[in-house]
C-alpha cells in the first residue's frame, strides 16, 4: 500500500512538471521546474483577474516571477504580447510575440497576436509578410485570410486583396467581414456598380452595417447625379 502511495505521489509531480512544460516552455538558465505548478497557475489567475478590471500594467506585473524563471516560456511571452498590446505599449507587445514565435515558430496563435501591435501601428507591410507567413501554415486561416486582405487593401493593392475575399468566400459565402473588404476593393478598383450590388446584399445580412449604409447612400448619390 506505502509503495502504491510513493508510486501515485511520483507520478502525480512528473504529471505536474509535465504540464509547466507544455503551459510555461522550454527552460531557462535558472534551472528547470524553478517555481511549483500551484505558483505559476496562482500568477496566472492574478493576471487573468487584472486583466478582466482592465489594470493591464498589474495583469503583467503578477506575472513577473514567471518571465523571471522562463524568459524563454511560450506560454508566459504569449501572454505578456496579447497584455502589453491591451495597453498599448506595442513595442513590448512585439517584443514578447516575437520570443514566443522563436519557440514555436509555426505557432498561428502568436502570428496572429503579432499581426495586432502592427495593425495598431498601421504598418501594412510588416502585416503583409506575417499573414503570407501565417498562410504558409494554414492556407484557409480565417482571420489570417482577413488581416491579409485588409493590409493589402491599406496598401493600395486592391486586386490582389480582392482574390484572396474570393477565395475565402468559396468558404463562407455570405461572410459579411468578407463581403465588406470585396466592395471596398472593389470599389477602389472603380468597380463601383459590381461593389454597389455587395454592399446591398450585405445590407440584407446585415441591416445595421455603417460602413455599407455609407456607401450604398454615397453611391446611389453618385448614380443619380449622373442620370
Amino acid at each position: 500500500m506505502m509503495l502504491l502511495k510513493q508510486r501515485q505521489r511520483f507520478l502525480s509531480d512528473i504529471l505536474s512538471k509535465f504540464l509547466i512544460v507544455v503551459f510555461v516552455g522550454i527552460f531557462s538558465s535558472v534551472g528547470a521546474f524553478a517555481l511549483t505548478y500551484e505558483q505559476i497557475k496562482e500568477c496566472y489567475i492574478k493576471s487573468y483577474s487584472y486583466e478582466k478590471e482592465g489594470n493591464y500594467k498589474k495583469a503583467i506585473e503578477v506575472l513577473t516571477p514567471v518571465y523571471n524563471n522562463y524568459p524563454n516560456g511560450y506560454t508566459v511571452n504569449l501572454r505578456l504580447g496579447w497584455l502589453y498590446y491591451l495597453w498599448g505599449k506595442y513595442a513590448n507587445s512585439e517584443f514578447h510575440y516575437k520570443k514566443a514565435l522563436k519557440v514555436v515558430p509555426t505557432s498561428v496563435e502568436a502570428m496572429l497576436g503579432l499581426s495586432l501591435p502592427y495593425m495598431a501601428e498601421k504598418s501594412w507591410s510588416k502585416v503583409e509578410s506575417l499573414m503570407y507567413r501565417l498562410l504558409r501554415v494554414d492556407f484557409y486561416n480565417y482571420y489570417g485570410n482577413l488581416r491579409l486582405s485588409l493590409a493589402l487593401r491599406k496598401e493600395g493593392k486592391y486586386s490582389i486583396a480582392a482574390s484572396v475575399d474570393r477565395k475565402m468566400l468559396s468558404l463562407y459565402p455570405s461572410d459579411v467581414n468578407f463581403l465588406l473588404e470585396l466592395a471596398l476593393n472593389l470599389y477602389n478598383q472603380g468597380k463601383k456598380a459590381y461593389a454597389y450590388s455587395i454592399f446591398r446584399d450585405i445590407l440584407i445580412l446585415a441591416p445595421d452595417n455603417k460602413v455599407a449604409n455609407d456607401y450604398v447612400k454615397k453611391l446611389e448619390k453618385a448614380f443619380s447625379v449622373k442620370r
